[in-house]
């Protein structure tokens, strides 16, 4: 009988530590790997994931927190956060054109149900289904077409804002469709940026192959950089262009800047450090940069004969004189978007290929360039 008892009690003493033990995993989440991007994160849990969006825009007050789960998830009742997702998605819109190529490299675009401004896409990929009629117009981002998008009745919206304000965003939500944030844009740095793709890999359940595809990016990056800092050289360079009375140009802590510095090129701007864009008057830029060896995204601007007659001005410089200005406008899709605009954030990589291009010519031979090209 003493026997009995004894293990009757120790199987009760190792079902309580068991049970207590299972209790510490469901409330221990696993970080996934976040490397360069500072934005956001994602803790998985056994049932569901929380992917908190740190800087939704610029001096947020407070962070989103978004609820990802799946139909047969059972979530602790005192979880809290802002938002809860189902995923994997099959029905989104989403409302920024850099938001289109994570959709295409994770096999997502046909999830895409609407966008504003389809115009703006550049994809050829993308404006195949647009063409077939399958997503639908939205009109103006900052002024979307609620009531087209409710009848889409799409899964979840993502949405950015340049701060917390946005009455359409607001009145989506209202109707029971989950918004999300995606804050992509507030990165500092290339690769943070284009490691957003995990953000949407979690969306969509592709967890691996988001990293995969991130890992991917980073090491043709991290190549590039390497073999530009082995280049003889190291040219000038300024970037910008004018709007109105001022030039408009990157700090030097900008996510822009860090491509010149990783293409090994001395950026003449490069001590400077702030948000936004550098305005300076026309005079203080041909007085600090007339002999820089280059002139890179040159506004709007397609051909010299443009250049010219906007300013007889910008022959001072000698990046013009000796034709070395590159700009992104010449890259454009079929109506009218920007390649850059859209594509440049998911592929930084590509960018700083054809930055060493410009700049180091002898170094990647068989690069064609796909967003700066040389004006006309």
């Amino acid at each position: 009988m003493q026997k009995l008892i004894f293990l009757i009690l120790a199987l009760g003493f190792l079902s309580c530590k068991n049970q207590k033990a299972e209790s510490v995993n469901q409330t221990v989440g696993e970080e996934v790997k976040i490397e360069y991007a500072s934005g956001f994160s994602i803790t998985e849990f056994e049932n569901y994931s929380l992917l908190k969006v740190n800087t939704p825009w610029p001096e947020a007050e407070k962070p989103f927190v978004y609820l990802l789960y799946s139909e047969k998830s059972k979530i602790p009742e005192n979880i809290q956060y802002d938002q809860k997702v189902q995923v994997p998605v099959e029905s989104i819109v989403v409302t920024s054109t850099t938001h289109i190529p994570a959709l295409e490299a994770l096999n997502e675009e046909n999830s895409l149900a609407g966008f504003p401004g389809l115009d703006y896409i550049s994809s050829e990929k993308t404006r195949k289904i647009i063409k077939s009629g399958n997503i639908s117009e939205l009109g103006q981002n900052e002024n979307i077409n609620t009531e087209v998008l409710i009848d889409l009745a799409p899964e979840l919206v993502i949405g950015f804002a340049i701060n917390g304000s946005n009455s359409s965003l607001e009145t989506i939500q209202k109707t029971g469709i989950p918004v999300m944030y995606n804050g992509d844009w507030t990165e500092n740095s290339p690769l943070g940026k284009a490691e957003w793709i995990k953000f949407f890999g979690a969306l969509f359940s592709k967890k691996e192959l988001a990293a995969s595809i991130f890992e991917d990016i980073k090491t043709e990056y991290l190549n590039a950089k390497d073999l530009a800092g082995k280049a003889d050289e190291t040219p000038s360079v300024i970037a910008g262009s004018m709007f109105r009375d001022n030039w408009y140009m990157p700090y030097g802590n900008s996510w822009q800047a860090q491509f010149f510095e990783d293409a090994n090129s001395n950026y003449l701007y490069s001590d400077t450090r702030g948000e936004g864009s550098l305005s300076l008057a026309f005079e203080s830029v041909l007085e600090k940069a007339e002999d820089a060896d280059f002139w890179v995204s040159s506004g709007q601007f397609t051909s010299y004969e443009e250049l010219i007659s906007e300013s007889e001005h910008y022959n001072r410089f000698r990046s013009v004189r000796n034709e070395n200005v590159y700009s992104v406008s010449l890259s454009k899709g079929e109506t009218g978007g920007i390649i850059y605009y859209e594509l440049g954030p998911q592929r930084p990589d590509l960018v700083l290929k054809d930055l060493i291009t410009i700049f180091h010519p002898g170094l990647l031979k068989d690069h064609e360039p796909v967003f700066f090209k040389p004006l006309n």
